[in-house]
């Protein structure tokens, strides 16, 4: 019991001092940069010549497609999908599992392995993502997306 108003109190002081620490940081001077200062005092750049100017950007094969390149995406879903305490089946041909689910502009499309493709209005982009994996693959046409998924 003792021994925990000890750890307490401890503890407290800790998180004042902290606080007096986080306080005082504004007040504090900033630290010189020792490369400016060693460059200016041996002749090398100054400080006011300006960096180099370094490309940052990742290399194109890393890079995420932008909007404007993607139409939609796609992912397997091969277990029975539920919606609403309903699970969906296709209207044509009645699958009701291995579908693939397309999420183009803003809709959420259902395809089953017949190719049969209804639009799932109680499915949204928000849905799709929390459900979906990270995009591993981009392919140019639909065809070949759904080739890569195995339909």
């Amino acid at each position: 019991m003792f021994s925990r108003k000890r750890a307490i109190r401890e503890l407290r002081k800790d998180q004042q001092a902290a606080t007096e620490l986080l306080q005082a940081l504004p007040e504090m001077p900033l630290p010189q940069d020792p490369a400016t200062t060693a460059g200016s005092a041996t002749g090398g750049p100054a400080a006011s010549e300006p960096a180099a100017q370094v490309d940052d950007f990742l290399p194109p094969d890393l890079r995420v497609p932008s909007r404007d390149e993607l139409a939609g995406m796609m992912m397997r879903y091969d277990k029975p999908l539920v919606i609403d305490g309903e699970v969906r089946s296709c209207p044509q041909c009645g699958a009701y599992r291995d579908w693939v689910l397309l999420s183009v502009r803003d809709e959420v499309w259902l395809r089953c392995r017949a190719g049969h493709e209804t639009l799932e209005p109680r499915l949204d982009p928000a849905w799709y993502n929390r459900n979906s994996g990270p995009m591993d693959r981009w392919h140019p046409t639909l065809e070949d997306g759904l080739k890569h998924l195995g339909h």
